[in-house]
């Protein structure tokens, strides 16, 4: 029973970091805007929060820190590909191996520092006792529950349940028609962008102050990339995305277990499961070919596409 509930429990901390970046996906290729620069606006964001939390030791000055640099990168990002209207495959690769690049180089003097104070769990009375799941869901840190039980629904009931969200899914269905409805299209583009930004940040802030409170070049471990595919795999809603999130969180779970009760199997091949359960959660919607699942799991129609407005 220690050992599932030490697997739900990792789970669900490996999970968080995705869900926070990927949401913040979301909200922008909602809006039209793909950002493949995800890798590396995490990186920034987790070497602003622990070099911050040096000089400051406050998790949450670290996490501030870590925010307002993913919305400076965002803000860069979003001038290029909103305003310019620059490729956002060209630019979105080049933050990621600019991000990537450069906190390597900025944290190579920080390379095997601890974060000072790390986040704290919360342990929530009653609930934290329940037998199992108790422990594993309600004695995490405040961004775990943010993750899971704040996010996901307010986002959800932004989108479907208000004029905003209409107006955001529009933008990203048919920016035109949106345009000509009075919505201003490149306003919302340009917000969303640098909003899934900073929460990309955010998840990596969360790596270095309460998932593995330490900074090592490379410790986003290609998170970024895989939140980018549980966009597609939650088919653009944020509920199966968490979902997706999860199942990663519990494959990379039982990495940990499998190596603590030496199951014999290769540490290398622990290592590579984590992305070849994303590459097979990604086969599911083509290998479901309904039509019912076609349009359920169907993209912004706008998606990747710079808006021009007519005469302009």
């Amino acid at each position: 029973m220690n050992v599932i509930s030490g697997v739900i429990c990792a789970a669900i901390a490996s999970g968080t970091v995705i869900i926070l970046a990927a949401i913040g996906e979301l909200l922008a290729e909602r809006s039209g805007v793909m950002n493949l620069g995800l890798e590396g606006v995490m990186a920034l964001g987790a070497l602003a929060a622990i070099a911050t939390e040096r000089v400051f030791p406050n998790p949450f000055v670290g996490l501030l820190a870590a925010i307002t640099v993913g919305l400076l990168l965002g803000v860069v990002y979003a001038t290029a590909t909103v305003s310019f209207r620059a490729s956002q495959v060209l630019c979105g690769l080049g933050l990621s191996f600019f991000g990537a690049g450069l906190s390597g180089r900025l944290g190579a003097p920080l390379s095997g520092w601890t974060a000072p104070v790390p986040f704290q769990s919360i342990r929530i009375p009653l609930l934290a006792d329940l037998p199992l799941v108790g422990n594993a869901l309600f004695n995490q840190p405040f961004l775990v529950y943010f993750a899971y039980f704040i996010l996901p629904p307010v986002v959800t009931f932004m989108l479907y349940r208000t004029r905003h969200g209409m107006h955001l899914r529009a933008v990203g269905e048919d920016p035109a028609a949106a345009d000509a409805c009075g919505i201003p299209v490149n306003r919302l583009r340009f917000l969303y962008t640098c909003i899934g930004c900073a929460l990309a940040a955010t998840g990596g802030a969360y790596i270095t102050l309460a998932f593995t409170p330490s900074w090592i070049e490379g410790i986003t471990g290609g998170r970024g990339w895989i939140a980018i595919a549980l966009v597609i795999f939650g088919a653009w809603r944020p509920l199966p995305l968490v979902l997706g999130a999860l199942l990663f969180g519990s494959v990379i779970s039982l990495g940990f277990v499998a190596q603590i009760q030496g199951w014999g199997i290769p540490s290398s091949f622990l290592a590579m499961l984590p992305y070849l359960s994303t590459i097979l959660l990604m086969a599911i919607p083509i290998a479901l070919r309904s039509k019912a699942v076609r349009n359920l799991s169907a993209s912004p129609s706008a998606l990747g596409v710079p808006y021009l407005r007519e005469g302009e």
